[in-house]
């Protein structure tokens, strides 16, 4: 293990050295190929979660689950929810591309796969008003969910391509602060950020509550616009000892992701009761439809975008070269999607 990948992930490290009995029997299973007695599910309490919100509110996972008992849990970012993942606490989750790239890194492709895509844009730059190019950055404060997450990497990979350093520790040209999304809202209003490279609804929520304005929408970084803001992981152990529960999960997550493309204002209606069972409140009208407008959900993985985000991860040093390969296990997906009379996707891709 090198020093770049000790200072990203070590305590994800740990958990797979300290936790490998305990994942090895994620989920009750009962043997190979067994039903498992529950189906523990990690996602996050944003906008680009939507399906999951939507399929945990609508009971749309415990139906297809049957007589599996689902237990969910909530996280800021994705590297907590690898963290997750590799200790044994949850056996799937949805989660940005990096940190999952980064999962598969760590365990050398022996811990997770990804098994369908979820969410495409909803993602950008967002700064003060005076801000007004990429050099005004210059010495300001920069927010991001989480050091090594989805949005840390591309605002460090876009920083660097526009001539801009940014270290670890907060240093260089630009100070990125890893920093969690609820915090992130209230120090831009406080003037202790200047700006953040967040998901929805964070996103709208900075520019409709505080005015802030986009300066790097993310999408105008990938071809056509079309990139994988989440997608839908698993336990490779739980994969393995569980398959028809998964078949069953995504069972569920077809049928989450068709409601919210057919149904937008009612999954929109669930997805925000949901944000409020989570956290007390609910999104305000504004910003629930301004989050919705700017996402695209989609179960293909969109994998072209994720080797993409792999070498810019390599290339601001948070990822040493890793080899992919095998990182997709799409047959389950594929095999319903062709039942269903739905176009099969692909894990193909090379980076951009």
């Amino acid at each position: 293990m090198t020093p770049r990948s000790i200072r990203l992930l070590a305590a994800t490290a740990a958990a797979i050295l300290a936790t490998t009995a305990l994942a090895a029997c994620g989920g009750d299973s009962e043997g190979s190929g067994a039903a498992a007695t529950k189906l523990r599910l990690g996602y996050f309490p944003n906008i680009t979660h939507a399906p999951a919100l939507v399929g945990v509110q609508n009971g749309i996972f415990a139906d297809k689950l049957g007589d599996t008992t689902l237990e969910t849990t909530t996280f800021n970012a994705g590297p907590s929810a690898i963290e997750a993942l590799f200790s044994g606490a949850i056996d799937a989750t949805y989660i940005g591309p990096n940190p999952a790239i980064n999962g598969w890194a760590q365990s050398k492709g022996s811990a997770l796969h990804v098994i369908a895509g979820t969410t495409s844009g909803g993602a950008a730059l967002v700064v003060k008003p005076e801000i007004t190019s990429v050099q005004d950055l210059r010495g300001k404060k920069i927010a991001t969910p989480q050091l090594g997450n989805t949005q840390d990497v591309a605002l460090r990979y876009w920083l660097k391509q526009q001539g801009l350093n940014a270290d670890t520790q907060g240093g260089g040209d630009v100070s990125i602060l890893p920093t969690p999304n609820s915090e992130i809202i209230t120090g831009y209003g406080s003037g202790a950020l200047d700006g953040a490279w967040v998901p929805e609804p964070h996103l709208s929520r900075l520019i409709i509550e505080h005015g802030a304005k986009v300066l790097k929408d993310e999408k105008e970084e990938w071809p056509g616009g079309e990139f994988v803001t989440t997608h839908l992981i698993v336990s490779k152990k739980f994969l393995d000892a569980n398959p028809e529960t998964v078949k069953k999960l995504l069972e569920g997550h077809i049928a989450a992701v068709d409601y919210v493309n057919t149904n937008r204002d009612a999954a929109a209606t669930a997805a925000n009761e949901h944000l409020k069972a989570l956290s007390g409140s609910a999104l305000k009208d504004d910003i629930l439809a301004a989050s919705f407008a700017n996402l695209t959900f989609t179960v293909d993985p969109i994998a072209p975008s994720l080797y993409g985000s792999a070498k810019h991860a390599e290339e601001v040093g948070l990822l040493d070269p890793v080899d992919l390969a095998g990182i997709y296990h799409l047959g389950p997906l594929n095999e319903l999607l062709k039942a269903g009379g739905k176009p099969e996707v692909s894990g193909e891709g090379t980076a951009s």
